[in-house]
């Protein structure tokens, strides 16, 4: 059964550490490349609760956590110009908005696995997508929740601006959140499309 589960386990691990990495490099003024390849667990969670159930698309998620947990704690002793590449309070940030909101995509995509093929996919993935983007940027980077860890200067992303450059004014970090979810929301439209692709033909081979 194990062996069932590893290219689900696989392509989890390969896009989580993928968006440690790919977090590091800005893509415009509002996200990073990271963005665009995280929201791609959401995808393989939910193929694996399509084709095996709960419980594997737990463990998937379970592998995912473990490996974020590992990327953390390498990006905490690797010093980048600004100190280190990770720090505590985003370790913390990630680990919470990620083990929550995948977690909250499994008991969603049950609740509507048996209604139309796209409704499952689509409602869990927008609704755990949009938990995931206000646990992390809130955790990493709110000033009321600065005392988790209090050693982590935040001062940057609190800074009031237009919210994306236009809008109302808000902290940096809004911004930020905003256009996170805003891609998240875009790629799981775009992401119905390889879901109904892989748990057909997958299907069709069991």
């Amino acid at each position: 059964m194990t062996r069932t589960y590893l290219p689900g386990i696989l392509a989890m691990a390969a896009i989580v550490v993928a968006s440690n990495i790919l977090v590091q490099f800005l893509f415009g003024q509002w996200l990073t490349w990271g963005a665009f390849t995280y929201p791609l667990a959401f995808l393989v969670t939910d193929v694996m609760n399509r084709l095996y159930g709960a419980s594997a698309a737990r463990r998937v998620v379970l592998v995912g956590f473990v490996v974020g947990l590992i990327c953390s704690l390498i990006g905490t002793q690797i010093m980048g110009e600004f100190g280190p590449l990770v720090t505590i309070r985003i370790a913390v940030a990630s680990g919470t908005a990620f083990l929550v909101a995948q977690l909250l995509d499994v008991t969603i995509f049950n609740r509507f696995r048996d209604g139309a093929w796209w409704r499952a996919p689509l409602v869990s993935t927008l609704i755990s997508s949009a938990i995931d983007t206000a646990l992390f940027f809130s955790i990493a980077f709110s000033a009321s929740l600065s005392f988790i860890h209090p050693a982590t200067d935040v001062s940057w992303a609190t800074e009031t601006l237009p919210l994306l450059g236009a809008g109302p004014l808000a902290p940096l970090w809004v911004s930020l959140a905003v256009a996170d979810w805003s891609v998240k929301l875009a790629i799981a439209l775009i992401a119905l499309i390889p879901f109904r692709l892989l748990t057909a033909r997958l299907t069709a081979r069991a």
